[in-house]
Parts: C-alpha cells; structure tokens; sequence
C-alpha cells in the first residue's frame, strides 16, 4: 500500500515537473526572443555596415548553416556523459559571452582598424556564437520530447511559438526606431554594440530558467548511436528519409535567395531601419494570428497536412517580391504570405521528427536531419551569394535570384510531397476544414486569435515573469 502511494506521489511530481518546464520553457524562450530580435537579427544590417559584400552575406549564413549541424553531433555525443541540463547551460553561458568580442568588432570598425578584415572576423566570431548554441540543440530538444506529449505537442509549440513570437514582435519595433535614431545621428556602430550587449544580457539571463527544466536523468547510451553512413543508406527506404531528404531539398530551394532579402531592402531599396521593420512586422504578425490554427490541424489532422499546404505557398513568397518594391505591397502580400506559410511549414517540420523518431534516437537522428539541412543551407546560401556577387543580369540580380528560388522551391514541393505519408493515424483534412477552425467561420476565428493575442500581450501569457 505504501509502494502505491509513493508511486503514485512519484507520477504526480513528474506531472508537475514536466508542467513547470513547459511554462519555464516559454519564459526561456521568450527572453531568447528578445535576445534574438536585438542580436542575431541584426547580424546581416551589422555585416553590410562593416562594408560586407554580397559573397560574405552569403558566406554569414552558408557556412553558418553547415557548421551548426555538425557540432550538434558533438552535443549528442556529450549526452553519453553529461546531464542534459548541464550541456544546455553551459552552452548558453558562453554563448551569451560571445556578444562581447563581435562588440568589439563595432569599436574596431569606428577605429577604421583594417576594415578589409573585419566582415571576416564577423563572420568568425557569430560562428563560434552559433556553434555554443548547437551543441545544445539534441540536449534541448530531447528534454522537451519528454515533458510534452504527442497528442498535445501541435497545440503547445504553437502557443510557445505564439507567446515568444509577440515579445519578438515589440522588440522588433523598439529596435528598429532606435537603430534609425542612431544612424541618423551617425552613430550606428554605437548602436549596434549597445543592441548587441543587451542580447548578451539576456541571453545570459536565460539560464536560471534552464536549470529548472525536468530532467528524466535519461543519457544517451552508446549501443543507440549509428554511423551517418548507415543513416544516408537508409534515406530513400523509409518515410522519414523522404521527408528528410525532401526537408533538406527546400532548403537549399529556399536559401538561394534567403541571405538577400535584408540586402534588397537596406541596400537596393535603400529602406530605412523602421521601414526595414515595418515590412518584416506583418510577416511576424501573420504568423501569431494563424499559429494556433496550424497547431489544431496538426494535433487532429497530422502534420503531412500542413506540410501540403504550405509546402505550396512558400514558392510564392519569393516569387512575389519581384513585382513591386513598394514597401506597403511587400509588407501586406509576399510578408504576409510568409508569415502564413513558414509559422505552419515550421511548426509541422518539428513536430514530424517527433511523431517519426522513437525516444531513444531523437537526439541523433535530429544531429544527423540538421546536418543534410546544413549541407543544404550552405550549399544554397553559398551558390546564392556567388551568384548575387559575380553574375550581373542586365535587369536585376537579385530579383533574378528570387525568381530562381522560387521556382526550385515549386519544384521540390511538386516532387516530394506526394511522397510523404502520416505517421500517425488521422482523419482525412478536407477544405472545409481548413477553412473552419472550432466550428468558427474564417473572419470570426481570426477576430477570436485577436483577442486572444491581446490578453498575451496584456498578461504575458499568465504572469510570464511573475
């Protein structure tokens, strides 16, 4: 009787645990927002105040996009050893002390200190950044595999996507009128170094968030690894190999052009820093109102289904940007569409290595599905900034990427869609379905999301840092 009731006081404790690190990672990652919105988005805007060529912008997210993966295998190596919560804060704490060497890249910039080099050493440091970063990816991403569960996870990551989504969003807008207010008072570097501490800061503070996360004591054990070979071997044999191999061909669809959206506005467009921003808000906005729409249909009708949706929109994302520079068409229709495709796009890529993989093999199968994204991201930033450097169309460089994008990012989905299949077993998605959310017509339900994203704001989703 007393062995009953200790496991029944042990399954409520876990219960509880794994409800706390649902919210703490909610707050966690809303302060990694911000941190973001003052750090890592800013990168490109800092690499062309450094005089960054278009070969370098490529370069910043082709070698990023390889390294990345490949040290992930590295975090997952460290789960054979190392509790999970351990790598993740440590992997946090000197990634938060990287800010400070790229701030002084700001200073040495102001100096005029060899200025040929200094797109370079950028290009180095937010490296090393992002590999701290990725070495905490496996250990991340199998801690939250236990703490929420499969028929709930559409819902929660998409209400975490939302709430990190609306702090990303005001500081978005703080940082747009203050980097304009300092430009303008020829004072930009100052501004990009104050940007970048803050982010640091919070990167920082993240931490203590971290160490309260749920941890089953679960490691990583030897006899669970397999080779990369062993896992390419069997790409084309399974269903998780197609949508990998289909995941990574996207990417690099995607990645052509990817890099030259901040270049086209800031430098060819010749946008403002809060015009810069106003365009990228309605993307991000589009993307808060619709998330929960896309998480019901993913826990109810799976996540292929998402994926053929969106997997159709995203060509014309890029495609849309070539017909007018306008800043209010790109802000209410290519950004809008955006927001509408990548918030469901993305959601449903997580979520189906989820559903795909057994417990035991997340973590290295994730390792392994971002190395093919990375060698796909740096392979398509890398052909993309060549282009954009060294190839000179009469018309427009640039816009001729985009369309080039565009059309390989059709032709993927046309291919590989068909092709994929649901893990689990869901009910068929038919228009009408799409088209009501909770029994609501389409207008109601967005008016609905409104509110709801009002009370987030008002709130910061139930007291997020009472």
């Amino acid at each position: 009787m007393n062995m009953q009731k200790e496991e029944i006081a042990s399954t409520a404790k876990t219960s509880y645990e794994k409800a706390q690190t649902r919210q703490l990672s909610i707050k966690e990652g809303s302060l990694s927002a911000v941190s973001m919105s003052f750090g890592s988005a800013y990168i490109t805007p800092f690499a062309l105040a450094l005089k960054a060529n278009n070969l370098q912008i490529g370069f910043l997210s082709s070698f990023l996009g390889l390294l990345t993966p490949l040290f992930q295998l590295l975090g997952l190596r460290y789960m054979e050893t190392t509790p999970r919560k351990k790598i993740i804060v440590r992997a946090v704490l000197l990634q938060s002390l990287m800010w400070l060497p790229i701030i002084f890249l700001a200073y040495l910039s102001w100096k005029k200190f060899i200025p040929s080099l200094l797109p370079w050493a950028l290009l180095a440091l937010f490296a090393v950044l992002s590999i701290f970063g990725a070495v905490a990816v496996p250990a991340w991403f199998s801690l939250m595999g236990d703490s929420v569960e499969e028929k709930h996870r559409g819902e929660y990551f998409s209400r975490r996507n939302r709430t990190i989504g609306i702090f990303a969003l005001f500081a978005t807008i703080i940082t747009a009128f203050f980097l304009d207010y300092f430009k303008t008072r020829g004072l930009l570097l100052l501004g990009f170094g104050i940007f970048f501490f803050i982010a640091g800061l919070l990167r920082f503070s993240a931490v203590p968030f971290f160490k309260k996360h749920y941890d089953s004591g679960i490691k990583a054990a030897p006899a669970d690894y397999f080779s990369f070979k062993d896992f390419i071997k069997k790409l084309p044999k399974t269903n998780f190999g197609r949508f990998v191999i289909f995941a990574s061909s996207m990417y690099f669809a995607v990645m052509l052009a990817s890099p030259f959206f901040t270049v086209h506005m800031l430098n060819e467009l010749k946008f403002s820093y809060t015009t810069f921003m106003l365009v990228s808000l309605t993307s991000t906005i589009a993307s808060l109102l619709i998330l929960p729409v896309w998480g019901k249909i993913s826990d109810k009708y799976g996540n292929i289904n998402v994926l053929r949706i969106t997997a159709f929109l995203v060509p014309f994302v890029s495609l849309l940007w070539i017909v007018s520079p306008s800043p209010y068409y790109l802000a209410f229709i290519p950004q809008i569409i955006s927001g509408i495709a990548w918030s469901g796009f993305d959601l449903s890529i997580n979520n189906y290595v989820y559903d795909s993989v057994s417990e035991k093999h997340r973590g290295i199968c994730l390792a392994y599905f971002n190395i093919l994204l990375g060698v796909a991201t740096f392979a398509g930033a890398g052909i993309g900034g060549f282009l954009a450097q060294y190839i000179t169309i009469k018309t427009n460089t640039l816009a001729t990427i985009f369309i080039i994008s565009g059309i390989a990012r059709l032709l993927v989905a046309i291919a590989f869609i068909p092709k994929l299949k649901e893990v689990r077993s869901v009910p068929r998605l038919a228009l009408h379905n799409i088209l009501t959310f909770k029994g609501i017509k389409p207008a109601q339900g967005l008016m609905h999301e409104w509110h709801i994203l009002q009370e987030h704001i008002k709130v910061g989703k139930k007291g997020l840092f009472k």
